[in-house]
């Protein structure tokens, strides 16, 4: 059963789906998905198997931190080249060599002998990771149907949220083993399961318009939608955004519209890493026994941090659609301000904080998992697929996804060293100042998107009205 809420000539009529229409496009994304569950391997296999690496070739904090940012550095090109594929050859094809990398470069970990080759292993892989993060939401934004693209592309972050839970978890029992090679290994048999079902993906319809294969675009719209009359209004709209804008880097290099976009984009990217939440997800065995827990804490205490952080991004999935994404995203941002400042307050009484102390901190901790899964995470990459205009949507992702992975590196590469420098409470109450920018860069910047098409989001960003004013005429007669 088709329903429409009333639109005007500009905009058109929104158009929601019955459960019936969203099966085939739901699996589809749920399949590409996937990938986030590689993503999160990849995150997270790295907090157990530092300490144990860094044994075998002695490695000093320098070393360490250039462990972890390598990969960030890998992620960082494997965007660019992933915007460039994703363009000329199509999401799919892209998707189908990012998993090969995935097969590949764990197997090249396992096997390192040396701290460089090792180092080159993780660059490899890096670039598999960032590929991913810039293929997959695009690609997911292209096949779903505006009543249930929140949910999908969340989908993404649920199956990173796995990813980091299951690597957590491998690290705890692999650790008893001195077994760093697994735990760098393992990762190469979900990505062998991905590449195989990757092959089985359609191609977006939107980017097969934009090549002018319409025949094509309109089989894979029936196989998405079911009837022809969304098919037909669907493709109608999608062609007359193609048509309106120049392609590539000339839209944002000369339409303002692009750029404010593009802009905010990179905003929201930069401010989900400088939260801070990869310096507790990368160092999380060293910051539990940095605060005076003992070695089974240090072991185990991750996989709390992994399950708090499946847990709270499975309910973001239930209420994005809901919800919204602006009051998620204020909320998120002021609690985890509250819960790094809290820490900092705790941890300016001394290090090792006392027993009641070091309690609180980790409650601290885990809160601000919670609040980051809850909000920034997913949410920065669904408000990026969404706000970036048709044309030239490669170029903005990548610009977008490549300043996340950037911030990423300079986050996790100065970690430990921050700590000697400006000591832990300088740190901690750095990323609460910084969360309360980013509270108020959300209240006056990021738009409420909730319900909009693509198209529609596009029509109302050229004709020039404010970001935070998107989708607020629709949403008022809803």
């Amino acid at each position: 059963m088709m329903h429409r809420q009333p639109g005007n000539a500009e905009t058109g009529p929104v158009i929601r789906h019955g459960p019936a229409l969203r099966g085939r496009a739901g699996l589809i994304g749920g399949l590409a998905a996937l990938s986030g569950i590689l993503f999160g391997l990849d995150t997270g296999v790295m907090s157990g198997a530092l300490d144990l690496i860094s044994q075998e070739f002695i490695l000093s904090d320098f070393q360490r931190e250039s462990m972890v940012g390598v990969m960030l550095l890998g992620a960082a090109l494997g965007v660019l080249g992933a915007a460039w594929l994703s363009h000329r050859c199509g999401r799919k094809r892209t998707l189908v060599l990012t998993a090969g990398l995935f097969v590949i470069g764990p197997l090249l970990c396992a096997e390192s002998t040396s701290y460089r080759t090792l180092m080159l292993a993780r660059l490899l892989l890096g670039l598999a990771t960032g590929a991913t993060t810039f293929t997959t939401p695009l690609y997911i934004a292209e096949i779903a149907d505006s009543g249930r693209r929140g949910a999908m592309i969340l989908g993404y972050q649920l199956m990173i949220s796995c990813g980091l839970l299951a690597a957590f978890v491998s690290d705890g029992l692999f650790s008893y083993f001195g077994g760093w090679r697994w735990m760098l290994g393992v990762v190469g048999f979900p990505g062998l399961v991905f590449m195989m079902g990757v092959l089985f993906l359609p191609p977006s319809p939107r980017w097969l318009l934009a090549q002018g294969r319409e025949r094509d675009a309109r089989r894979v719209l029936i196989e998405l939608r079911g009837l022809p009359r969304l098919v037909m209004a669907e493709r109608n709209a999608i062609m007359a955004r193609l048509s309106a804008r120049r392609d590539g880097i000339g839209s944002f290099m000369k339409d303002p519209n692009c750029r404010r976009a593009m802009w905010l984009a990179v905003g929201l990217q930069v401010a989900q890493q400088f939260s801070g939440i990869n310096a507790v997800l990368y160092y999380a065995p060293y910051i539990i026994g940095l605060v005076g827990y003992g070695h089974y804490v240090q072991v185990w205490g991750p996989v709390g941090i992994g399950f708090i952080n499946l847990l709270s991004t499975c309910i973001a999935t239930t209420c994005v659609d809901r919800v919204g994404r602006r009051p998620m995203l204020i909320g998120g941002f002021a609690v985890m301000a509250l819960a790094m400042a809290g820490q900092a307050v705790m941890v300016a009484h001394g290090m090792p904080p006392a027993p009641g102390m070091r309690l609180l901190m980790g409650a601290c901790m885990l809160v601000f998992v919670a609040a980051f899964a809850f909000a920034a995470g997913p949410l920065t990459w669904l408000l990026c697929a969404e706000i970036l205009p048709l044309r030239g949507r490669e170029f903005g992702m990548a610009c977008s996804t490549c300043a996340n992975w950037v911030a990423n590196m300079l986050v996790s590469a100065t970690f430990l060293t921050g700590l000697e420098i400006m000591g832990a409470d300088g740190v901690l109450w750095g990323y609460a100042g910084l969360n309360a920018v980013f509270m108020v860069m959300v209240a006056l910047r990021v738009p409420e998107t909730r319900g909009m098409t693509l198209e529609q989001i596009e029509v109302e960003l050229m004709r020039g009205t404010p970001l935070r004013a998107l989708g607020t005429r629709m949403h008022s007669r809803a």
